[in-house]
């Protein structure tokens, strides 16, 4: 489930902590689910990040960057439910990976939690960070996208809207439930196609993106009925209590009050809206 949101408060959460720690052991944990593979192999990875300094931590769309002092890049892909915690992770049966590391005098645990064992973790070279990650791969962040970009963007696909904004070559960082209530806030059909979409909805589209995703990390994202995400601290986010449409099929519309919210199907994924506000 994690999507920008989320993976940008997990980044918050350990940045003050890990930046400038040297890693003093990485530790593949007892799990008798199937393992994460790691890219390269396990051994390979351990031995070429051991003693580095972590010189940065930042994110790139849905994904978790520990660049090191010799400018490789830890890149941890949390996917459904994978977590990055510095403080014990919600079970033990599903800890996947501990770094100890050392800043100063201090010792520092970071843990990757993952339930459903989907997420990736892989080690970068700078050539290689920028062949897998650069531009070329990667859409604008969902954070940064200007108005002119989603207009290029827009006009280059029949799609419809909502299926587009999944795309992360499109924009980057946006998933499902963000998806729906970005287009709920912006009043925008997620059936309409993208081609279609006049500068006026443009404008509101790129102005509810920004709000969504920047409320929604004030309140450290949204944790869900099935309490998997966390953040760093293994502390549920607050966002779903601010959810416009996501989840409440049926429910009356919040904005207009006048129907319930729909649930459609689109692209196999659950889009939630109101035809009412929606049009």
């Amino acid at each position: 489930m994690p999507e920008l949101p989320e993976v940008e408060t997990m980044v918050r959460g350990i940045r003050e902590a890990v930046e400038g720690s040297r890693i003093i052991s990485f530790r593949r944990a007892k799990c008798k689910c199937k393992p994460i593979s790691s890219v390269p192999a396990f051994a390979q990875l351990s031995k070429r990040i051991h003693n580095q300094k972590i010189h940065s931590v930042f994110r790139l769309a849905k994904r978790i960057v520990l660049q090191l002092e010799n400018d490789d890049s830890i890149v941890i892909e949390p996917r459904m439910t994978g977590l990055m915690l510095l403080a014990d992770p919600p079970s033990r049966e599903h800890l996947r990976f501990r770094w100890e590391l050392k800043k100063g005098r201090k010792k520092i645990d970071l843990f990757f939690w993952d339930r459903r064992g989907l997420g990736t973790l892989k080690l970068f070279s700078p050539e290689e960070f920028q062949q897998q990650l650069g531009p070329q791969k990667i859409g604008p962040d969902a954070l940064l996208i200007t108005r002119k970009q989603w207009q290029q963007r827009f006009s280059n696909t029949s799609r419809a809207i909502k299926v587009a904004l999944l795309d992360q070559k499109m924009v980057a960082g946006i998933g499902n439930l963000y998806a729906s209530e970005i287009l709920h806030l912006a009043k925008i059909s997620p059936l309409l196609p993208c081609h279609q979409m006049t500068s006026s909805q443009t404008e509101r589209l790129a102005k509810a993106t920004r709000q969504i995703l920047k409320t929604a990390i004030k309140h450290e994202g949204s944790t869900l009925s099935d309490g998997t995400y966390r953040n760093a601290l293994n502390q549920q986010g607050g966002y779903q209590n601010m959810h416009r449409v996501y989840g409440k099929e049926k429910q009356l519309c919040p904005t207009c009050n006048k129907i319930e919210i729909k649930r459609i199907i689109q692209a196999q994924r659950s889009t939630f809206y109101c035809a009412n506000c929606q049009m």
